[in-house]
C-alpha cells in the first residue's frame, strides 16, 4: 500500500505541484484528490502522499540550519540502511559530493524516504530528492540538474 505513495507523489509532482500557484491551494487539492481517485489510487494512499508534502514544507519552516563542519561524515542508521539499498546510498553521496545536496537537503531527503517507511528504489528517490529540491528556496540549479536526470533518465555516476 505505501509503495502506491511515491506514485501518487510523482504523480502530483508531474500534474499539479508549481502550477496555478494563484490559485486556492484546496481547490488545487480537492481537484488532485478526485483526479487521483478516478485513476485508481487508494484514498489511504493520496491523504499519506498529502500528509508528506505538508510535513516537508514543516520541516523546511522549522529547521536548523546551522552549517556542518566541513570534514564531518554522515553515517547512515540502521533503519535508513534498510529503506536505502547500495544503489541509493551511493547515489545520495554522489549528489553530495557534487554540491547537488547540501548537508541540509540531504538529511531533508532521508527524512522523507523514511517517512514512507518502505524501501525505495533508485528512480523513487531520483523523485524524492527532485520534490525535496523543488520545495527548497535558493535550490533551482539543483532542481534543473535533478530534473534533467529524472526525465532524461542519465545515469552517470560511479558506485
Amino acid at each position: 500500500m505505501k509503495q502506491n505513495v511515491v506514485d501518487v507523489l510523482m504523480f502530483l509532482f508531474e500534474h499539479y505541484i508549481g502550477d496555478d500557484e494563484d490559485e486556492n491551494q484546496e481547490s488545487v487539492r480537492d481537484m488532485a484528490e478526485l483526479r487521483l481517485e478516478e485513476l485508481g489510487f487508494p484514498p489511504m494512499a493520496i491523504n499519506m502522499a498529502f500528509d508528506w508534502l505538508e510535513d516537508l514544507a514543516i520541516l523546511q519552516d522549522i529547521a536548523d540550519l546551522t552549517p556542518l563542519a566541513t570534514n564531518s561524515m554522515r553515517v547512515l542508521s540502521h533503519e535508513e540502511m534498510r529503506l536505502l539499498d547500495q544503489e541509493g546510498m551511493g547515489f545520495l553521496l554522489h549528489l553530495e559530493q557534487t554540491g547537488i545536496l547540501n548537508p541540509f537537503t540531504r538529511e531533508l531527503v532521508l527524512d522523507r524516504v523514511l517517512a514512507l517507511d518502505t524501501q525505495v528504489d533508485i528512480e523513487q528517490l531520483k523523485w524524492i530528492v527532485m520534490i525535496v529540491l523543488f520545495n527548497h528556496p535558493g535550490e533551482e540549479n539543483a532542481y534543473a540538474w535533478m530534473e534533467s536526470l529524472v526525465f532524461d533518465q542519465v545515469l552517470d555516476y560511479i558506485h
